[in-house]
């Protein structure tokens, strides 16, 4: 029962929730970017390198052996065009998480730096005593 409820003290506190929800944004924000690099960007660089896709520009290492139909053995290949792509997205994240969290500290700096209103300075003894006279001089 202590369990269920510190379990349920934890989910419910606000920074958990707000956890959750910048991962469930930055799962979206990755698919955006995933799809940004592969549907706009790298098309026009494949074609500018000569393939048809980048994900498929890879090194072969050792060729496949096919004895008619059937494969021996598998080619084995560094698949660079995939890595290089995958690597373009981590930056393009990267960057992009980089100016939010510059923008938000710069929002909490200029935050802290606003001037509090001063609190009107305290009445010195004497203007107590006039105020006190003054009151006491109109009830009279």
């Amino acid at each position: 029962m202590a369990l269920r409820k510190e379990l349920k003290e934890f989910l419910l506190r606000g920074n958990v929730i707000d956890m959750a929800v910048g991962i469930v944004i930055g799962g979206a924000f990755g698919k955006i970017v995933t799809s940004f690099v592969n549907d706009i960007l790298m098309p026009p660089i494949a074609t500018v390198l000569g393939d048809n896709k980048f994900t498929e520009m890879k090194y072969v290492l050792k060729e496949a052996v096919i004895t008619g139909e059937e494969v021996i053995s598998p080619a084995i290949t560094l698949n660079y065009g995939n890595f290089i792509q995958v690597l373009i997205d981590f930056l393009i994240i990267g960057v992009s998480i980089f100016f939010v969290i510059k923008a938000i500290n710069k929002m909490k700096r200029k935050k802290k730096e606003e001037p509090t209103p001063e609190a009107p300075p305290k009445p010195t003894k004497e203007e107590t005593l006039l105020t006190e006279i003054r009151d006491l001089l109109k009830k009279e």
